[in-house]
């Protein structure tokens, strides 16, 4: 298992307190030395937590004033990257995945030329069904560079979102990520899979998506257009 870097430990545990009151919106976090002392880690190590839950939105620093818990709940995030999974549970819903498959395969022509990768060079390929409520709405396949996940297919089954999963079990972040999307209908098997009709229209979600390390992910993604939509954020020219 890779270890979890400590600016992570420190940034989960105290997102974690933010979300259950212990510090309640417009309350201040304690001061470094304190979070140095009750972590027992440096302040480059805290600095670098409070740093990311800024950039999430639970969080402002003020100088003079101190780190003030903000209501996450309102802010968009439009500077973070987020899966389909960690869309619809903001959506208010429960999801859940069947028929989960993780394995390691050669990488196609497409695969290979996206991950940046020599074609038949070998990835990880989960493949599985995400359901909203109970229903069908998404067929996900992602491809993702080996070494930075050692025994990935041992986790088949233990999770929904991979991204929050990856962050927990490897501290691998999603940091950007370049997507593209298309119209295109259900096939028979497509149609059999999400409980629709064949010709049925489909969102086409093809998404490149870099951690620290660089290019790591390469999903595509058949979603229930009837079921799922996309929000652009766009700014003019003058503000750019």
């Amino acid at each position: 298992m890779a270890r979890i870097p400590t600016y992570l430990t420190v940034y989960h545990a105290l997102k974690q307190q933010i979300k259950e009151k212990k510090y309640p919106c417009g309350t201040l976090l304690p001061t470094e030395p304190e979070l140095c002392a009750e972590f027992a880690v440096s302040r480059t190590t805290i600095r670098k937590a409070i740093g990311m839950l800024v950039d999430d939105g639970y969080i402002k620093v003020t100088q003079g004033k101190g780190t003030e818990v903000l209501d996450a709940s309102t802010v968009q995030k439009l500077n973070c990257v987020s899966s389909i999974t960690e869309t619809l549970i903001t959506k208010g819903c429960v999801v859940t995945t069947k028929g989960m498959d993780i394995r390691i395969v050669s990488s196609s022509p497409d695969v290979a030329k996206a991950l940046q990768i020599t074609p038949g060079e070998e990835v990880y390929q989960i493949q599985r069904i995400q359901c909203a409520d109970g229903e069908p709405i998404a067929i996900m396949i992602n491809y993702l560079k080996v070494g930075q996940t050692p025994e990935l297919e041992s986790y088949v089954n233990t999770f929904s979102g991979l991204y929050a999963f990856l962050e927990e079990k490897y501290g691998i972040l999603m940091r950007e990520a370049v997507e593209y999307l298309s119209a295109t209908v259900a096939s028979f098997t497509e149609s059999q899979l999400l409980n629709i009709n064949v010709g049925d229209p489909l969102l086409c979600s093809r998404r490149i998506t870099n951690n620290s390390l660089g290019i790591f992910e390469y999903s595509v993604n058949k979603l229930v257009a009837s079921k799922y939509e996309y929000c652009v954020y766009l700014q003019s020219k003058e503000n750019l």
